[in-house]
């Protein structure tokens, strides 16, 4: 068991680097998205930058404000 802590706790020092890229689109203009420095259309999908730690909480959000995530890709990567 000592070894699958150590091993948890290499790994989530890692995880917490890692930045991921959500295409998203649908996402409409809200009392909730008026308060964000940039503007939302309807018409096009927009490029968002997620930590790992953070990914389930930002899909809840866009689900919650009507967007439709398209893609879902590491921030570097190299393919």
């Amino acid at each position: 068991m000592l070894g699958q802590s150590a091993f948890t706790r290499a790994s989530s020092s890692t995880s917490n680097d890692r930045i991921f890229v959500y295409e998203v689109e649908g996402l409409r203009q809200s009392e909730q998205t008026e308060n964000n420095s940039y503007a939302i259309r309807n018409s096009s999908t927009i490029l968002i930058q997620v930590p790992y730690s953070r990914m389930n909480q930002e899909m809840r959000r866009i689900t919650r404000l009507g967007g439709k995530i398209t893609d879902i890709r590491p921030l570097n990567e190299n393919s």
